[in-house]
């Protein structure tokens, strides 16, 4: 009898893994944040394949979600940022295009434990820009502040 072996997993799958154990579990991502000892933004995109998780990160993680080997190991794997980038001849607003591909599944993830279903309005928004002066150069702060808009139900 020969036997054919399991391809292992990647970062996707295991995103899926542990969006299903920590729905499963009934935590949070600041839970999850607590585990990794990072930020809950942060932790949300490298629990979804967005960053880089070292051995020790993902088996803490691992045995907080009681997750299988095989997903503790492909959350160590190289992050999945992004989907078909989109090449702009403008660099600002690639870099914008960038900064929402890393993190937008993170900000839908917490948008919907914290509202609901629903999305954030573009049209009821406000965008403030700072500059935060840093001896390593100067630095931008966005605040994107939009109306949540929950979906309708008839």
């Amino acid at each position: 009898m020969s036997v054919t072996p399991i391809p292992p997993l990647d970062r996707k799958q295991a995103a899926a893994a542990v969006l299903a154990a920590k729905k499963r579990l009934g935590l949070r991502w600041e839970n999850l944040a607590e585990v990794l000892g990072r930020s809950t933004e942060w932790s949300t995109s490298a629990l979804l394949g967005q960053q880089t998780l070292t051995d020790e990160q993902a088996a803490a993680v691992g045995s907080a979600l009681d997750l299988d080997r095989s997903v503790v190991e492909a959350l160590t794997l190289p992050p999945l940022r992004g989907k078909d980038a989109v090449d702009t001849s403008d660099p600002l607003v690639y870099r914008l295009t960038e900064m929402v591909q890393v993190y937008g599944g993170a900000i839908r993830e917490l948008v919907r434990e914290e509202f609901g279903d629903g999305i954030v309005s573009a049209i009821d928004f406000e965008l403030a820009l700072e500059r935060v002066p840093d001896p390593k150069g100067d630095r931008v702060k966005m605040t994107m502040n939009g109306k949540f808009l929950p979906y309708r139900v008839w």
